[in-house]
């Protein structure tokens, strides 16, 4: 059987594992979710606008991160805030002054703060590996020339994931990405979800 036969049952599968994980995962998120509303005063989580397959626009979800200094509630809020930015996000650095709680630094260098984008696996927008989703915006300044990586589901992890995360730049991520879509295989694909779990763990190179 060749390979590409594969990717459907592996698509099914990552949706069982999500949901799973998902399930395991909710007195975390719970506890989570309730940390960031009582340290921001807003909404736990986020959703931003990126490109998913085939380039077709979606929200993806993060847990709250950001705030300002004695943060203060300004009317009611939901359990989401949409945030349209086009732009996307900056080039990472090491003491973003964007993040003001030991808390929300502790969950971005854990990747606490993307658990909530399982539920995007389990409803097949996304796959566990794969290309990240990126704006309209970093698609002009650093994608436009890599139309490959909309081909296929955007993911949790990928190369770039795994070999330098906030420390690479926007050519350096283009790049890694390119490759684990032109090199796309079963053997990559469990390659990479093994080494994301130290990775996770460690909080290497990640801010």
């Amino acid at each position: 059987m060749r390979e590409s036969a594969f990717w459907p049952v592996v698509s099914v599968l990552e949706r069982v594992a999500a949901l799973a994980m998902l399930a395991a995962l909710a007195p975390l998120l719970l506890l989570v979710a309730a940390a960031i509303v009582m340290l921001s005063r807003r909404a736990p989580l986020i959703a931003h606008r990126r490109l998913g397959w085939h380039g077709k626009p979606f929200w993806v979800l993060k847990f709250r991160t950001m705030w300002p200094h004695g943060a203060r509630v300004h009317g009611s809020f939901g359990l989401v805030e949409h945030i349209v930015d086009e732009r996307g996000p900056r080039q990472k650095v090491a003491r973003d002054l964007r993040i003001t709680s030991n808390f929300a630094r502790f969950c971005r260098r854990h990747s606490i703060d993307e658990l909530p984008q399982l539920w995007h696996v389990v409803r097949g927008q996304m796959a566990l590996v794969g290309p990240r989703p990126i704006t309209a915006g970093e698609w002009k300044l650093h994608y436009h020339q890599a139309a490959e990586v909309l081909e296929v589901k955007p993911g949790l992890s990928g190369l770039w994931q795994i070999q330098g995360r906030s420390r690479l730049t926007y050519e350096q991520r283009r790049n890694l990405d390119l490759a684990l879509v032109r090199n796309r295989s079963l053997k990559l694909y469990c390659q990479i979800l093994l080494w994301t779990l130290p990775e996770i763990w460690s909080g290497r190179n990640a801010w």
